[in-house]
């Protein structure tokens, strides 16, 4: 014979649990002369059942078919009918629950899905990077790249966002472009502050768009491959191509890698201490065959570097 405290103490339920399962009229305790509670092994089993049983989503309101069928002598408190039944009705009410929990999560994602839609709309009417402000600043040609046209491209790995290694002294045979680029634009994320008024900077999202609406016509041209590069980790340049549908890889080059080997031009803009200026590579076999720097416009940018192209092999 045990006390209510030490009944709660074994079965790890608290002492207001057992007084009201007392309530129930699911545990009957014995009385002592004096009046106090005392509890046998038969209610022990009891308690734990009912615990075991709200664990498995019967609560102690629901539990009187499983207590009664113990108390007929029963090994197992669903060895009776009226159990089962009570099986079946917290399963229905399960389902029921289940049913309303999903059709109020469909409502909320069409919701979501509709709220998104405008909010989205919103964004991109506020942040249309394809479009480029009329009195954008032309950059002015210092010279500094000068020096590339027949450099041989350095034996350097760049992370692409397609996950793959890109080894620039090893490219596919053939011409291949590499334009490099500031800092693209992405919705939700602020420019640099006075970005539109630094000579060369806004663009880099209108100029992706040109490679990518040329990028058939570039192939037809023997162009093997177009990369665009900049500063901008992977994962970054990986949204960029998911958000802008292009068909070739971004390279990234966060430690401006390419920038040291070659001496390519480089700029500061609030906020960063050093970005690509706006350039582009054509690299036959290895060596920088033609450089295109300064690029303005950005927006046309492509066309004039198919323009190139086409006169190139049309003289070849």
């Amino acid at each position: 014979m045990v006390r209510i405290g030490e009944l709660a103490q074994r079965v790890q339920v608290s002492i207001k649990a057992i007084r009201y399962y007392e309530q129930l009229g699911l545990v009957t305790p014995l009385r002592r002369p004096n009046g106090y509670r005392r509890y046998d092994e038969s209610h022990v089993r009891l308690v734990e059942e009912i615990r075991e049983l709200a664990a498995n989503g019967i609560p102690p309101s629901r539990a009187r078919p499983f207590i009664e069928c113990l108390g007929a002598g029963h090994a197992h408190s669903d060895d009776c009918v009226p159990s089962l039944v009570a099986y079946r009705d917290s399963i229905a009410e399960l389902d029921r629950m289940i049913a309303s929990l999903t059709a109020r999560r469909d409502l909320l994602i069409r919701r979501l899905h509709r709220g998104a839609a405008r909010s989205s709309a919103k964004e991109n009417a506020m942040t249309d990077y394809t479009a480029l402000p009329a009195d954008l600043p032309a950059p002015e040609d210092d010279g500094a790249a000068d020096h590339l046209a027949g450099m041989s491209l350095p034996a350097l790995v760049l992370s692409a966002s397609n996950g793959q290694d890109i080894d620039l002294s090893a490219l596919a045979p053939g011409r291949t472009i590499i334009y490099c680029y500031p800092l693209s634009g992405r919705p939700g994320t602020d420019l640099p502050e006075g970005w539109d008024t630094i000579p060369g900077a806004r663009g880099c999202t209108a100029e992706a768009c040109g490679f990518r609406d040329h990028f058939a016509d570039l192939r037809q041209v023997g162009v093997s491959q177009v990369f665009g590069l900049s500063s901008q980790d992977a994962e970054y340049q990986g949204e960029l191509v998911e958000r802008l549908h292009l068909p070739f890889p971004m390279l990234s080059d966060p430690g401006f890698a390419m920038a040291d080997a070659l001496r390519l031009p480089t700029f500061e803009a609030p906020g960063h201490d050093r970005l690509y200026s706006r350039l582009t590579l054509v690299i036959s076999n290895g060596r920088i065959e033609h450089v295109f720097y300064p690029v303005f416009p950005p927006n046309t940018h492509a066309q004039q570097v198919l323009d190139w192209l086409t006169r190139s092999t049309n003289v070849g």
